[in-house]
Formats: C-alpha cells, structure tokens, sequence
C-alpha cells in the first residue's frame, strides 16, 4: 500500500471518528490545534487504525510517547523540551518532524507535532513491517 492509499484511509477515519470536515484533514493539519481532537479521541483513532488496516493493537506509547510528557525534568526544563527529549522524541517517534519542532522546542507546543501526515507515516512504517 503506498502512501496516498494510506493517507486516504487515515483521512477517512479522522473525518469519521473526529467529525471534521473533509477539506481540513490535509497532511499538515494538527490533529489537536485544527481537528479538535481531545485525549478520548486519540483512543478511538488507534482502534479505527488497527481494525481498518489489520495492525495488531497499537500501544497508546507507540503512537503518542508520554515519557516526554510526564514533565520529567530530564525531557523538559522551563518550559522547553530538552536535548536529550529531543532525542527521546526522535527515538519514540521516527516518523515525526522533530527537526522542524526542534527549531522552538516548547513544550507547550509538541501537541503540533501530532498531525496527519504523522499518522500516515506511522501507520505506512507499520505496514511495511
């Protein structure tokens, strides 16, 4: 399956699950910041993906790491993600711009990180598999 195909079926599922409009689920668009989407949501995303593309069950820390999140001071430091978060994010999360999010690593911010397009390249490494 290449990625378009991967893609189209994502966008399907985002529509469906997060009641946006067609037109916002572009590769760019954030899954928080343009969707909407809220915590209980990323749940049903995963279930929709595992059953739609017969993924085995996707570990919530696969797709969305919560060690960055968990505030450890070790990751995150007045309010910026730190080298070594950074390099948990790019080790956790290799199909995330991380480069782009380095540039201003706020934590606030790394919900931008989760976007469309992460979703597709997650689920196209998992297929590759």
């Amino acid at each position: 399956m290449t990625q378009d195909e991967v893609f189209e079926k994502v966008k399907t599922i985002l529509t469906e699950s997060l009641g946006a409009d067609d037109d916002a689920v572009t590769p760019q668009a954030r899954l928080v910041g343009d969707l909407n989407a809220e915590s209980i949501d990323f749940l049903d995303i995963m279930f929709r993906l595992e059953r739609e593309f017969g993924l085995p069950k996707i570990d919530r820390n696969e797709l969305f790491p919560e060690s960055i999140f968990q505030g450890d001071p070790k990751f995150v430091q007045n309010g910026l993600v730190t080298a070594d978060g950074l390099a948990e994010l790019r080790t956790k999360m290799p199909y995330a711009d991380i480069e782009g999010f380095a540039k201003n690593p706020q934590f606030d911010k790394i919900g931008d990180l989760f976007t469309v397009d992460l979703i597709t390249r997650f689920v196209h490494s998992k297929l590759k598999k």
